[in-house]
């Protein structure tokens, strides 16, 4: 593999907001994803804390399952507000993240780390409060944390986790459902699909409570 450093052009700064906006509601990832029509779905991964949810712009890593390296160099990189997402390939046999790398990144300001793989030091991140999401734990550290080695990897390039493709600048959304991916060019739209999917499940909710049946509820909208 051959070593990248890319910038990252990120979503305007409102649309960003908006979507933490969304974090509020139940769900959020299952919103966007519905936004979406289904598209953008990523599943397997667990926060540390079950309460936790986010929304920013990704910061990718790119690892060769061959050579796992330390990715604490992204965080000269990142800004207040980002989103580490690590393709590790579902490893098991190594921690790609781990109390360190969460302290120093919520002294950066990083809003979350997504690893598809394996982390450790859960109590500790569980501590912190750092929002980790992870498809599994191990004690053993990655290789470079004993040899002190940062490369070969590849910062903000296309990477791919449980099939779907994140860019450097999409914005995801994650919470104990999983991660919804947002293209960065389509954030306007999605978000606006999203508000109306927000309000629809709303007024879907009153009518429940309000004693309509099902079938009533599908012959007004369709499926639920």
């Amino acid at each position: 593999m051959k070593t990248v450093y890319n910038d990252v052009t990120r979503p305007p700064q409102h649309l960003v907001d908006a979507f933490r906006e969304v974090t509020a509601e139940y769900s959020p990832s299952c919103l966007v994803t519905d936004a979406r029509g289904r598209a953008g779905a990523i599943g397997g991964l667990l926060p540390v804390k079950p309460h936790q949810k986010v929304a920013g712009p990704a910061l990718t890593v790119a690892l060769s399952i061959d050579d796992l390296v330390d990715c604490m160099p992204l965080l000269s990189r990142a800004q207040p507000g980002d989103v580490i997402v690590v393709a590790c390939h579902e490893t098991k046999r190594t921690a790609m993240w781990g109390g360190l790398m969460s302290t120093l990144s919520m002294k950066a300001g990083i809003a979350a780390g997504i690893v598809d793989g394996a982390i450790r030091d859960v109590d500790e991140i569980r501590d912190l409060d750092f929002p980790v999401w992870y498809r599994s734990t191990v004690p053993r550290p990655s290789p470079s944390a004993v040899h002190d080695r940062t490369e070969p990897v590849q910062f903000n390039v296309p990477v791919v986790i449980d099939g779907q493709v994140i860019e450097p600048g999409d914005i995801v959304v994650a919470d104990e459902n999983g991660i919804a991916v947002v293209p960065r060019d389509d954030a306007e739209q999605v978000l606006e699909q999203t508000r109306f999917q927000i309000g629809k499940e709303k007024l879907i909710r009153d009518k429940i409570n309000s004693g309509a049946s099902l079938q009533e509820l599908l012959t007004e909208f369709g499926h639920l």
